[in-house]
């Protein structure tokens, strides 16, 4: 169970990992001589329909099968309660969800989680906090140390705390108008910071460990991870320091919302920090931002140090007590990690690109009611590929079954095709019963008019099967092509092989698809040769 204490106790100190490293060198052409260093500080909005004090929906609706999906659309400050506003007297009352579901982060980053940690008030003013403060996890976080493996890299990225707090309110410029607006719907929705050391040395690096991160909210459902719609925000710290000398000045660059700019960002900064120092100037520590469009990185403050946010305990909401019973039971709970489900399906005979294909799908996968994860590719692929070529079953589902859901611009939460239907498809065609293209038809019906009557049914009402053992449908078929098109007939005859795709297309017109290719062409070869 997880509570708040009654009253105030002395803070407890955070906890480090307690992991052998050593600091790595990393020879990198593009600056010889250089060292660079970099940490990140993700924002990951955490995937709760209530935000984090206010009990408020967030700016969610209720979707398909009971899921809450983000809605981007809803007119601005349609969710915003008293408290999100800043109104005087309001009090905050901390969402049992985000706590869970930062558990389930903390235990897929091996990081500890606290028994006690404690909320504070990190002040500034701006327009987006109305309160001129922001609720956050600054001196006692919830979680402390942890990793990220980077695969391949042979490396890994700690993390020093994990620590929730509140995300603020969203300003937009009108440049044509001269305006600001602000929109406080996102105000006070559940944020996880995730801080890692300075244990990144390219941007390369940087970009595998937010890719890595992403995949892991994404596979415990506690986020989105979708940078694009602001769900996962990213600040950065660089330096740059010549070979054995002394770490340099660091400078942050601000609420960067893509791997590809935040790696072209951090590269930008290092060119920068390095053409300083090498034309005799020095690094001001600062906070900086970057211009998508010319690339480059521009200053926008004298860099904040954690005096100047003057932080002080919430007097509001007393220390949050998470008992090990609690964890102990996230634990049993746990699904799957990416790594060793990449790892399972590589080992069914999977390529390496057929699984990253399977699990990127999976990574989309929806929050219930419950807020428990929705089944996602991986387990529809577990089930059908039980007694059946794994490699056969992943290429129905990524390339024909996604590919038909991406082109109709739906989810693979709407696949309505269940797994004994798919299975049943794939068996038809592997028995011969159905070509293969004959398939792709019956599985495009299958997704245009779902019902509950299995795959050999719908093929029969549809005349898709193959019941012609004797070849004497085929041989009908390919008479009847070489009767319409006499001028393609006779070109094959004189030797012009290739014009034989336009005659077999005939063929698998008027079959309707239940002709077999290959079939197809070698009896229209042997026929046209006969004549």
């Amino acid at each position: 169970m997880l509570a708040h204490a009654r009253k105030l106790a002395p803070r407890s100190s955070c906890l480090r990992l307690t992991r052998s490293y050593s600091v790595r060198v990393k020879d990198d052409s593009r600056w010889p001589g250089w060292d660079v260093v970099v940490g990140i500080e993700v924002h990951a909005q955490i995937k709760s329909r209530l935000k984090l004090f206010s009990g408020l929906l967030c700016i969610y609706s209720f979707g398909v099968e009971g899921a809450w999906t983000p809605d981007y659309n809803l007119p601005s400050n349609t969710s915003v309660s008293v408290f999100d506003a800043a109104f005087p007297g309001t009090l905050p009352r901390l969402n049992p969800k985000c706590v869970e579901l930062g558990v389930r982060t903390a235990l897929a980053l091996e990081a500890n989680v606290q028994r006690r940690s404690a909320f504070d008030r990190k002040h500034y003013f701006y327009a987006d906090l109305p309160a001129g403060y922001q609720i956050t996890q600054h001196y006692a976080p919830f979680a402390t140390g942890g990793r990220v493996m980077l695969e391949g890299d042979e490396a890994f990225v700690r993390i020093k705390q994990i620590q929730l707090e509140q995300d603020t309110g969203k300003s937009t410029f009108d440049s044509r108008r001269k305006v600001s607006s602000i929109d406080l719907s996102r105000a006070g929705a559940g944020l996880m910071e995730i801080v890692s050391e300075p244990d990144m040395r390219s941007p390369e690096e940087a970009g595998h460990y937010v890719r890595t991160l992403q995949a892991l909210l994404r596979s415990v459902g506690s986020s989105d991870g979708n940078m694009e719609q602001g769900s996962l925000r990213c600040d950065v710290n660089v330096s740059v320091n010549r070979r054995s000398e002394p770490a340099g000045t660091r400078c942050e660059i601000k609420n960067l919302n893509s791997v590809r700019f935040m790696m072209v960002a951090i590269t930008s900064e290092v060119r920068r920090q390095i053409d300083l120092l090498e034309s005799g100037g020095t690094v001001s520590q600062e906070t900086r931002g970057f211009d998508e469009e010319k690339a480059e990185t521009y200053s926008l403050r004298s860099k904040e140090d954690a005096p100047d946010y003057r932080y002080m305990p919430d007097p509001n909401l007393p220390p949050l007590l998470i008992e090990e019973a609690y964890v102990s039971q996230m634990r049993t709970k746990m699904p799957e990690l990416p790594d060793a489900t990449r790892a399972r399906l590589l080992g069914l005979g999977l390529s390496r690109r057929d699984a990253d294909v399977l699990m990127d799908v999976d990574s989309g996968r929806e929050v219930n009611f419950d807020g428990e994860l929705a089944p996602g590719p991986v387990a529809y692929f577990d089930q059908i590929s039980h007694g059946r070529d794994p490699k056969v079953v992943v290429n129905w589902i990524t390339h024909e079954l996604n590919g038909q859901l991406a082109f109709r611009e739906e989810p693979f939460s709407k696949n309505p095709i269940t797994v004994e239907q798919m299975g049943g498809l794939i068996d038809l065609v592997q028995s011969g019963k159905l070509t293969g293209t004959a398939g792709k038809t019956l599985l495009r019906y299958m997704l245009d008019k779902p019902s509950g009557q299995t795959a050999d049914e719908l093929a029969r009402e549809l005349s898709l099967l193959i019941e012609d053992d004797d070849g004497t449908a085929l041989q009908k078929w390919c008479g009847e092509a070489i009767t319409a098109l006499p001028k393609q007939a006779d070109a094959v005859r004189s030797g012009n092989v290739n014009v034989l795709n336009k005659i077999l297309g005939h063929v698998m017109k008027s079959s309707k698809g239940r002709a077999d290719a290959n079939a197809a062409r070698a009896t229209l070869l042997e026929m046209l040769k006969k004549k």
